[in-house]
């Protein structure tokens, strides 16, 4: 016997203010807690099962390392119309970093969420590949294609699940900690409190050093495609939304009443909870600065 307080963990989705479930999983860690079991969605899931493969230091040292042109050159583009992108060079690169687990050999209980939809209905993923379950799950809709897993399409799993604590309901734990990401904001995308946007190089600035190893031509057209996403996702400065904040700004209302009625249902033992107004879902690039938060969430809501 540990003596430790044992621990179900649930992880919600939120884009990058899911780096910030690295720091509530050390701030636990560090003070005597044993997490036994983790449950996610989307972004949830990736930390989650980056953790569970005990690898979560080496995923910290990368993330907080990459600054903004890093995050463009994960970016891959699919030349369908079921996504922006395909998701193919971020999990590749995580496969590499990490290293692929069967779900089955880790160490800790793992579930990650996604949604089948065509069937409409939200699928647990607690068998097979890590990395299957984790891209599966972090498919946001337009923005990755879907993946398709055991014969069926599987998007994001915040679509219908964006807390999932019903996965460790089953779990003989002493408690179980659910972590909201994407709690209701006291500001709107755009203000002073809603983080550093994403800002474009400006008219006529020279490209960035190019790092790929593909074709000219085929970089060509990647250089292009970053180029009109980064204007479609960077709000103009009098106008405040842009194109990738009105997208994830509607997936984020959506989920935010799903969450309430989740929370109505399964209630867990401790409810922590990071305002979405912390950082846009895309940056990134944050990565140090949402790990703290994360962690000084931890120590003011369990502290006493």
């Amino acid at each position: 016997m540990s003596g430790k307080t044992t621990v179900s963990l649930v992880l919600g989705s939120g884009g990058a203010r899911g780096l910030a479930h690295i720091g509530v999983i050390e701030w636990l860690v560090q003070n005597g807690y044993e997490i036994r079991s983790i449950s996610g969605s989307s972004m949830g899931a990736l930390v989650g099962g980056i953790y569970a493969a005990g690898k979560l230091d080496t995923y910290r040292n990368w993330v907080t390392a990459l600054d903004r042109s890093d995050v463009l050159r994960m970016l891959d583009l699919s030349f369908g119309w079921s996504g922006l992108l395909k998701g193919e060079r971020i999990i590749n690169k995580l496969r590499d970093l990490i290293g692929d687990r069967d779900i089955e050999d880790l160490p800790i209980s793992y579930t990650a969420v996604a949604t089948d939809i065509e069937r409409g209905k939200e699928v647990w993923l607690s068998r097979g590949m890590l990395f299957d379950a984790i891209r599966a799950s972090i498919a946001v809709p337009l923005l990755f294609t879907p993946y398709e897993l055991n014969g069926r399409k599987l998007l994001d799993g915040g679509l219908l699940n964006p807390l999932p604590v019903a996965p460790t309901l089953r779990d003989h734990n002493d408690i179980t900690i659910a972590v909201n990401v994407d709690a209701r904001p006291r500001h709107r995308p755009g203000s002073s409190a809603a983080g550093v946007g994403w800002t474009a190089p400006a008219p006529g600035s020279p490209p960035s050093e190019d790092r790929d190893d593909d074709s000219g031509s085929y970089r060509a057209r990647v250089k292009a495609f970053i180029q009109e996403l980064q204007e479609r996702i960077t709000p103009d400065r009098e106008q405040d939304w842009g194109f990738a904040d009105v997208m994830m700004a509607s997936i984020e209302t959506m989920q935010s009443s799903i969450v309430r009625m989740q929370m109505a249902a399964y209630t867990p033992d401790c409810y922590l909870t990071i305002s979405s107004d912390a950082a846009r879902a895309y940056e990134f690039y944050r990565a140090a600065e949402l790990i703290q938060l994360g962690r000084d969430t931890a120590e003011r809501q369990l502290s006493g």
